[in-house]
């Protein structure tokens, strides 16, 4: 069967083009995020970093030396005074985060930020910041880089050219263990608002925006400290009727000597002309996988794009790029605060759920909105 040639012009890009590397960036953070991932992603893509600062000035300046930026700050303070800081990608713990927010937003040669999820530690505050970053005329953009990871690219990309058809249902299923950061022992939230926010987030952006959600949890054998949400299910249900769930299953299976690792991230969208299937890989630290069988422009046969790529660290190039791009041409982001707010209320709704064991509909937590 022949391939329509709607299809075979419009071929698939896992990665993004670089249209925008001309903005000077002061980094808040020197933590893995920040040094394995958001540098070595400058790097690559020739982004321009002029600055950095942590909670801990040795540490710092050892990234700095590292990645060869010119200007180490004692704080983050006096990073965000740096009058050579247009954006300041802030890369610390999300009930830190919002001060380092605000006064970035005061600072009249700060230009736009680039802010961690989760955005905050609760809706009110997430749309707190949105509004004062309207109020002062600045871009405020958030880190949901899992949006970049090279299949969830290319599966936007077949999604939008219609190979799937209509959207039937969706799933993301992952076994895995992540490193909960020391900080997180200090909330009462764990997996939802650091872990499902990824696939939620991936959910809005493939799909659109969810009528009603549905979330049961358990707690994680392994994690030591008290928390509500361990392992996690939710269901998520779409206007179109397109039913998804998302699965974090943050205990895996016991670990130990001579006891076999499974980790893994798998995800499958059906739809009413195709199938795509794939896998991140977060997990296993190799490239994300997809393949994908269509009526309409594989002739019912399986086929597999490939790329070198990964998601860490190769995604938080398109972050920093739309962000960017967005700054130079006057226009809002891809990732914007305001979309965010929205992912946010979906976290918020799951927790609903858990709390009061029901089902919830989107817009009796986005009614103020």
């Amino acid at each position: 069967m022949a391939h329509p040639a709607s299809f075979q012009d419009q071929p698939l890009y896992p990665d993004v083009t670089v249209r925008e590397r001309g903005f000077r960036i002061g980094c808040i953070g020197a933590g893995m995020i920040m040094a394995e991932c958001h540098l070595a992603a400058y790097k690559e893509a020739g982004f321009q970093v002029a600055a950095i600062a942590s909670r801990t000035p040795s540490r710092a300046r050892e990234v700095a030396e590292r990645w060869g930026i010119p200007t180490v700050h004692d704080t983050p303070d006096a990073l965000i005074a740096d009058s050579e800081v247009q954006i300041v990608d802030i890369a610390y713990p999300p009930d830190q985060q919002p001060a380092l927010i605000r006064a970035a937003l005061k600072a009249p040669h700060v230009r736009a930020i680039l802010a961690q999820k989760p955005l905050a530690l609760s809706l009110e505050e997430a749309r707190a910041l949105r509004d004062e970053a309207r109020a002062a005329g600045k871009i405020l953009s958030v880190n949901q880089n899992m949006r970049y990871d090279q299949s969830m690219q290319v599966l936007a990309q077949l999604l939008k050219r219609g190979d799937l058809g209509e959207p039937v249902f969706a799933q993301i299923d992952m076994h895995a263990i992540p490193h909960w950061q020391g900080f997180l022992q200090d909330y009462d939230r764990l997996t939802l608002a650091n872990m499902s926010v990824h696939h939620l987030d991936v959910l809005r952006f493939l799909f659109g925006e969810p009528v009603e959600v549905s979330t049961m949890t358990r707690p994680d054998p392994r994690t030591e400290f008290a928390h509500q949400d361990g392992l996690v299910s939710t269901t998520v249900r779409f206007e179109s009727g397109l039913l998804a769930l998302s699965l974090e299953d943050v205990w895996a299976g016991p670990r130990g000597e001579g006891f076999e690792d499974d980790q893994h991230i798998r995800w499958r969208v059906e739809g009413t002309e195709g199938v795509a299937k794939g896998t991140i890989g977060w997990p296993d630290g190799k490239p994300s996988t997809l393949s994908y069988a269509s009526r309409l422009s594989t002739g019912g046969a399986w086929v597999t794009p490939s790329w070198e790529t990964m998601w860490f660290p190769h995604a938080f190039i398109g972050v920093m790029e739309q962000l960017q791009y967005a700054l130079a041409n006057g226009e809002t982001p891809a990732l914007s605060v305001a979309d965010n707010v929205k992912t946010m209320a979906l976290v918020e709704a799951a927790y609903v759920s858990i709390a009061e064991r029901r089902t919830v509909r989107l817009d009796e937590v986005l009614q103020n909105d």
